[in-house]
């Protein structure tokens, strides 16, 4: 994408409201001092202009690139935003040159630096591609092999709906799962089974909406009980960073996986509060893994896929009364 000249905002009335949300705030103010500045000056075009960028590959999402030099202590920078009729809300901020950046901003402990913390920061447009990338070979996959679990797929979600299902968690969505529900938002199941490891499923934006809700009830209850518990006698079954992306299949939300939304690492979840175990996985990793097994079935290592029909069934989940039925997927 080409760069784009940009000027200071104007003081017109601006036609359309931008949101610019505090962790995009925050990561402009660790790229450098320059930064800041610059996301104003693109909100203030935006304002004005709501469809300068390009289409990032991704529905809904588009992107603008800025050229660092237009402003002091500023690396090339990528936006990315979302376009609704009333309002566009900045989604994500990332730097071409961010090593660059930060050896140019050393803050020190003296400004609140954790030195503990990584000076990069995670780039969102490129994690953004890395989901689109491996989603697509998933679904490839699916369309070639198992036809039938390609067509339970769900079409992707509009912006606005995963907006809404934000504002119902009260809890920051990453980007990484936003491009994944934008390429599919679930999967209703064929014959049962989801197409993910272990026959899981992804979840509709409802049925995420109705665990969360019911995991954050739970750890209510738990909480009211902690608070005649010693502080190590306490127990914590669901965090508010936590967001369900995986349900044991497509009508079982009993259990599945959480991202977490403040580490960006998967975890186990249950309705019956088992012992929690962390994947170790991100959501990228996790995908990149399914698709692996799917495009080289003979190095498959955790699962094994196959199909019964135009079906795929993972062999870890698969009834042994049908397993018969079951054939080896070819590579």
């Amino acid at each position: 994408m080409a760069g784009t000249v940009l000027h200071p905002p104007s003081e017109e009335h601006q036609a359309v409201n931008v949101d610019i949300p505090e962790d995009v705030r925050a990561t402009a103010a660790r790229i450098g001092g320059g930064v800041p500045y610059a996301l104003k000056a693109v909100a203030g075009l935006l304002a004005d202009d709501p469809d300068m960028g390009r289409p990032s590959g991704l529905p809904g999402v588009l992107t603008v690139m800025v050229d660092g030099e237009m402003f002091e202590d500023c690396p090339e920078l990528a936006v990315g935003y979302i376009r609704e009729p009333d309002r566009i809300e900045i989604r994500y901020l990332t730097a071409s040159h961010s090593e660059a950046s930060a050896e140019d901003h050393d803050p020190g402990p003296e400004e609140g630096q954790d030195l503990d913390e990584p000076t990069d920061t995670v780039v969102a447009a490129v994690t953004v591609r890395q989901i689109a990338d491996v989603w697509h070979r998933i679904a490839r996959g699916l369309r070639q092999h198992a036809p039938d679990s390609y067509a339970a797929l769900r079409a992707g979600a509009e912006p606005a709906a995963i907006a809404a299902l934000e504002d119902s968690l009260g809890v920051r969505i990453p980007v990484e799962l936003q491009a994944l529900w934008m390429l599919s938002a679930g999967d209703d199941g064929a014959d049962g089974w989801g197409c993910l490891p272990g026959n899981c499923a992804l979840l509709t934006l409802d049925a995420v909406a109705a665990a969360y809700q019911l995991k954050m009830s739970s750890q209510a209850d738990h909480a009211e009980l902690d608070a005649d518990r010693a502080e190590d006698e306490r127990i914590t079954v669901w965090e508010p960073s936590w967001i369900p992306v995986v349900g044991l299949g497509p009508t079982d939300s009993t259990s599945g996986l959480y991202l977490d939304s403040a580490t960006g690492y998967l975890g186990r979840w249950s309705r019956y509060n088992e012992a929690r175990g962390d994947e170790l996985d991100t959501l990228a990793t996790y995908l990149e893994e399914a698709a692996d097994m799917l495009d080289a079935p003979a190095l498959a290592t955790r699962d094994r896929p196959g199909l019964i029909g135009g079906t795929l069934v993972w062999l870890s989940s698969i009834d042994p009364a049908r397993e018969t039925g079951w054939q080896p997927l070819a590579g």
